[in-house]
C-alpha cells in the first residue's frame, strides 16, 4: 500500500506523464446505446409522433464499461457509473434491481419518476436530484410518463462498504440559484466539514456540484483529489495556467489536483462535477491533453 505521500507524488507524475492536469473527453469518445424497447418492458417505437426528439425510445451515452458496452474503462476512482440518458414519451425502465451501490441521478430536462419495492414514489423535474443507496438489496423504476422527453444523468459510486440498508431521497431543485457558482449538492456522509445545507449525503468520500453560469466562475481542486466535469449543456473554456480546453454538451474532463479552474461559457454553461479522492492509475488513455 502506498502512504499518501506516495498516492500524491504517484497521481502528479501520471498527471506530468498525460501532459496535462486537465483532459478532455470529447463527446464521440463515448459509447452511444440505442437498445430495443422490449429491453425494458416497453411498446415498440411508433413510427411517427411529433413529441419524440429521437427515433429509438433510449439514447444512453456511456462515459464507462457498462451494460453491452464492455471496451471502455471501467471507472474514474469511486464514479463507476456515469449514462447521460435521453427518455422518450411514454416510456422508461421498468421496474429492476440494484445492490451495493450509491445512485444519484440528476433531472436535466422533463420529469422523472421513480417507483421503488420500499414503497417510496417520486416525480422530480429540471435541476432536482434523485439518489439511493442500494444497499443489501433494492428494486425500482424509472419512467417519463409526460408528453416531452427527459434528460437525465445517472451516475453510481461505489460505497465504502457493502449491505446497507437501503434508501430513497429526492431533492427538488426548483428555487435554487446555479447561476453564481458551483452548487455543493452530494457530499459524504461522515463529512462533517461539508456545508450543513448539502441536501444528499452518500457512503463515500465523493463530492457532487452543479452550476449553471452565463458569467466565469471558479474551482478549486486540492492536492491529492480528482474530479470528473460534464458538459451537461451549452460551451465554455476551462483552462487553469494553460492553454484553455474548448467543451461543449457531452463533452467531459478529467482534473487533477491541485488545480485552480475557471470555467467561462460562451453565452451560457451547464455543469456537473464530482470530486473524489485521488487514485493513482485513474483517467482514460484516450482522453486529449
Amino acid at each position: 500500500h502506498k502512504d499518501s505521500r506516495g498516492l500524491k507524488a504517484s497521481v502528479l507524475n501520471r498527471a506530468r506523464a498525460m501532459g496535462s492536469r486537465i483532459r478532455k473527453v470529447p463527446a464521440e469518445k463515448l459509447y452511444v446505446s440505442e437498445p430495443p424497447p422490449e429491453w425494458f418492458g416497453n411498446a415498440g417505437n411508433p413510427s411517427s409522433d411529433a413529441s419524440w426528439t429521437n427515433k429509438n425510445w433510449l439514447k444512453s451515452r456511456f462515459h464507462f464499461a457498462f451494460a453491452e458496452y464492455g471496451g471502455g474503462p471501467q471507472q474514474f476512482g469511486v464514479l463507476r457509473v456515469m449514462n447521460d440518458d435521453l427518455v422518450q414519451p411514454k416510456r422508461g425502465f421498468g421496474k429492476h434491481p440494484h445492490r451495493d451501490m450509491e445512485i444519484v441521478t440528476y433531472v436535466v430536462e422533463g420529469e422523472l419518476t421513480h417507483k421503488d419495492s420500499r414503497g417510496n414514489k417520486e416525480t422530480l423535474g429540471r435541476g432536482s436530484f434523485q439518489f439511493m443507496s442500494a444497499g443489501r438489496g433494492i428494486q425500482h423504476s424509472e419512467d417519463n410518463p409526460g408528453s416531452r422527453p427527459l434528460r437525465f444523468i445517472q451516475s453510481w459510486i461505489l460505497p465504502r462498504r457493502s449491505n446497507l440498508e437501503p434508501t430513497y431521497g429526492g431533492y427538488d431543485g426548483r428555487g435554487v440559484d446555479r447561476t453564481k457558482g458551483f452548487v455543493h449538492s452530494v457530499a459524504d456522509h461522515r463529512n462533517m466539514n461539508a456545508p450543513k445545507d448539502v441536501p444528499i449525503r452518500i457512503h463515500q468520500d465523493c463530492n457532487a456540484y452543479v452550476a449553471e453560469a452565463t458569467e466565469p466562475l471558479t474551482f478549486t481542486l486540492a492536492e491529492n483529489r480528482m474530479a470528473y466535469l460534464l458538459a451537461v449543456e451549452g460551451q465554455f473554456d476551462l483552462a487553469a495556467s494553460a492553454a484553455a480546453k474548448h467543451l461543449s454538451q457531452h463533452d467531459a474532463a478529467e482534473l487533477f489536483g491541485p488545480l485552480d479552474i475557471t470555467v467561462t461559457p460562451n453565452d451560457y454553461a451547464h455543469l456537473l462535477l464530482f470530486e473524489m479522492l485521488a487514485v493513482d492509475g485513474a483517467g482514460r488513455l484516450d482522453a486529449e491533453d
